[in-house]
């Protein structure tokens, strides 16, 4: 009767056991499986953390200018051909001799040359008072011929004629003082050279 009684005690105890053990091992499951989130989140906290910091210097380096495309970007907004000077010249005649005069036109006619064959613009002015104004009279210029030819060959020459002395020519001779064509009569021959020097044109005195 006894071993009956403790037969009977054993087997409900296992069923017991029996009934209890999926839910202890259940609630044992619950207790892991925040753990594992823990860790699992504090995992994915660490990777974005080193995508962060591996992606600053990406961003600098994005954001940082470089000198060497600056350069280049510079040179290719620079102008391609630069402006060639402009040259500019006064030549002064004040004397009636004829070899005055034709020494004048042959430095004009030089730097002329010498500048177009450079490729470069150039203005020469060759500016005539007193006895000089002579070279440009209609009547008396001993080189009008000359001057004639070279007009047209060389339009970068002009010429010009004091104002002043051509009035006192007039009341000397009591006629009216004619010029050739490639004449321009300005109000005086000396301010006229003084004016183009003040504006940064070379005086040449033969």
């Amino acid at each position: 009767m006894i071993d009956l009684k403790l037969a009977m005690a054993v087997i409900s105890g296992l069923a017991m056991l029996l009934l209890a053990g999926p839910d202890a091992q259940a609630q044992q499951d619950n207790r892991l499986i925040p753990q594992a989130s823990a860790t699992t989140q504090a995992s994915n906290q660490k990777h974005s953390s080193r995508h962060k910091q591996a992606g600053k210097p990406g961003q600098n380096l994005t954001n940082k200018r470089n000198p060497a495309n600056d350069g280049a970007l510079a040179q290719m907004t620079k102008p391609e051909v630069a402006a060639k000077k402009s040259h500019r010249l006064i030549l002064q005649v004040n004397s009636n001799e004829p070899a005055m005069m034709n020494l004048t036109l042959n430095n004009a006619t030089n730097v002329a040359q010498y500048y177009r064959d450079l490729g470069e613009p150039v203005s020469i002015e060759v500016v005539t008072f007193g006895p000089g104004l002579h070279m440009l009279r209609d009547d008396t210029s001993p080189v009008k011929p000359r001057i004639e030819v070279l007009a047209m060959s060389h339009p970068e020459i002009s010429f010009k004629a004091c104002g002043n002395t051509q009035e006192n020519m007039r009341k000397v001779e009591n006629k009216d003082i004619s010029l050739i064509p490639q004449a321009t009569v300005v109000k005086s021959g000396v301010v006229r050279v003084m004016e183009l020097q003040e504006q940064g044109w070379s005086y040449v005195k033969p």
